[in-house]
């Protein structure tokens, strides 16, 4: 008699297309777009005033660097403002806020405590040219004293920009210094734990 010999069924398997690169590049991208958009499902526009400050120059300026920077813009402007519009009080003065902001805006961190000590010192120094006064040394000097007390009130701006823009920076610093302490503390905590040997269950 003869035996049919019975074949073991065979297993159906399900085949799967093999994804392409430009699948995972279209993964990768909805990935970062859900990454990137907002809850609400909308972007937040950006103001024009960020966009200018953006476009801006961003040097990293030592503390001597900026009290130069600062000196020698006071003093030129001063120069302009006497030749062109006669030592108007007003311009100088209006012209020194955005001078003090660029000066601690352009400072290095490590010197961001300079920069309201670097400005007044810079309005010192560039109301010379408007001050006016007789000549000599003692004239000149009681003409210095006088503007310094009739401009007090720009000067005192203009250190409290410089020293609040500094103030800012410190503290972005200071959270951003630890957000990386952080970080490492973590990726170190992850290392060693991944460096750890299994544990295997006692019998």
């Amino acid at each position: 008699m003869e035996q049919h010999r019975t074949r073991p069924p065979q297993r159906s398997r399900s085949r799967q297309a093999p994804l392409s690169p430009q699948g995972t590049i279209d993964e990768a991208a909805t990935v970062y777009r859900v990454v990137e958009t907002k809850p609400e499902g909308r972007t937040r526009p950006v103001p024009p005033i960020v966009l200018a400050l953006r476009r801006l120059p961003n040097p990293r300026l030592t503390g001597i660097g900026a009290g130069l920077f600062a000196t020698a813009a006071m003093f030129v402007l001063a120069c302009l403002d006497q030749l062109i519009l006669d030592g108007s009080s007003a311009v100088f003065g209006a012209l020194f806020l955005p001078v003090s902001a660029l000066t601690a805006l352009w400072v290095r961190p490590a010197d961001l405590v300079t920069a309201p000590i670097i400005v007044p010192i810079a309005f010192a120094i560039g109301v010379i040219p408007i001050s006016g006064g007789p000549s000599g040394f003692a004239g000149q000097t009681m003409a210095l004293v006088t503007a310094l007390a009739v401009h007090a009130g720009w000067l005192y701006g203009g250190t409290l920009v410089a020293g609040l823009i500094a103030t800012v920076r410190k503290v972005r610093l200071i959270r951003q210094r630890q957000r990386q302490r952080q970080r490492r503390t973590l990726l170190a905590a992850q290392t060693a734990r991944a460096a750890q040997p299994p544990r295997h269950p006692q019998s």
